[in-house]
């Protein structure tokens, strides 16, 4: 998946916002907490980071393609460093499975608020 559909797929989740940190990173966060990252500019070859399952982290990161992300890994992130690593179809189901584990360690209410707006 490109990241240009990467970046659109994360937009569509209920409650999902976008900034930048750090002066070049495009972070996206749900209930202001971090679940994907990817470089702001738009010939940027950063690649994206985002949370997985600590059981698919090492699966992941034993593919080619993935490595673990910087400053992230020891929080369960990974980063896809080359767009051709995986199809559309898993990218945004890993992408929906970090939101969902985001969304997962918020507050019962703000949940119940992202269900049902």
């Amino acid at each position: 998946m490109d990241l240009e559909r990467a970046k659109a797929v994360c937009r569509g989740f209920p409650g999902a916002t976008e900034d930048i940190k750090w002066s070049n990173v495009l972070a996206f966060s749900v209930g202001g907490r971090l679940f994907a990252l990817c470089g702001a500019e738009a010939h940027s070859t950063r690649g994206m980071s985002f949370k997985v399952d600590a059981e698919r982290f090492l699966e992941l990161t034993d593919r080619p393609g993935f490595r673990p992300a910087p400053y992230l890994a020891r929080a369960g992130w990974v980063l896809v460093a080359r767009p051709d690593a995986l199809d559309d179809a898993e990218m945004a189901a890993l992408l929906h499975r970090s939101y969902r584990l985001i969304v997962a360690r918020l507050t019962k209410k703000l949940q119940l608020t992202l269900e049902n707006p």
